[in-house]
């Protein structure tokens, strides 16, 4: 079955198909610690599909390491993606060879010139206890530092300086190291460390809410970087 599949599906893949499919790798890390150990994901490469899994994170759900073939599903969704350009289904239940229920999700990944390389899939296992999940996913309240981090979501690059710029004025205003005189500068540092000075917009918002101008701005950042 996997045989003739291959041949009619075979690809012949560039360097270039290689490089984009390793790119998705620290994808599927990052997925798997977002999601935590109840997580499967993996990665086929559709250039061998007796040893298509090149990557895969928390593989004990499903007993398949880095070597193992495509499933009959993926090549059935394979078949199904070459004759209508759509995954179908985009979600879906299963179970492993253990009776645990599995929800997964699976997208194709492109290559050069619009073709598929590779499988993109995520499965949770449904089987665990739904607290011991739910733990997974929520912040370790005896580790403090897990609420010192800040995102700001914003629709527009400005109100991503802007609430930026407060949370630095607040940092500093805090530090009774800072003397009135070095405030400024001290605010700016932050800002700089912090990456914010990447965004176009940044410059002259800074500088009005300084009530210093931009090039005092610019002399600060030139002082940072040297």
């Amino acid at each position: 079955m996997i045989k003739a599949a291959e041949q009619a599906y075979k690809t012949e893949f560039t360097p270039r198909d290689r490089q984009l499919l390793q790119g998705y790798f620290h994808l599927a890390e990052s997925m798997a610690d977002l999601i935590g150990p109840h997580c499967e994901v993996v990665i086929h490469s559709l250039e061998s599909f007796e040893q298509s899994v090149v990557k895969i994170v928390n593989g004990h759900h499903t007993g398949r390491k880095v070597g193992s073939p495509i499933t009959d599903l993926g090549l059935k969704m394979l078949r199904l993606y070459e004759q209508s350009g759509e995954v179908t289904p985009k979600s879906y239940f299963s179970n492993n060879k253990g009776g645990e229920m599995l929800k997964s999700s699976t997208c194709i990944i492109m290559g050069e010139n619009g073709k598929p390389i590779g499988m993109f899939c995520v499965n949770m296992n449904l089987s665990h206890p739904f607290p011991e999940i739910i733990k997974t996913l929520m912040p370790d309240t005896s580790q403090h530092h897990s609420f010192d981090m800040t995102e700001n979501f914003s629709a527009s690059a400005g109100d991503v300086v802007e609430q930026a710029l407060n949370h630095a004025v607040i940092e500093v205003d805090a530090d009774d190291s800072v003397n009135l005189k070095g405030r400024n500068k001290a605010i700016t540092k932050v800002l700089f460390d912090n990456g914010i000075f990447e965004l176009k917009e940044a410059t002259n918002i800074v500088a009005n809410h300084l009530s210093i101008t931009k090039h005092a701005v610019y002399k600060y950042i030139r002082e940072f970087k040297s």
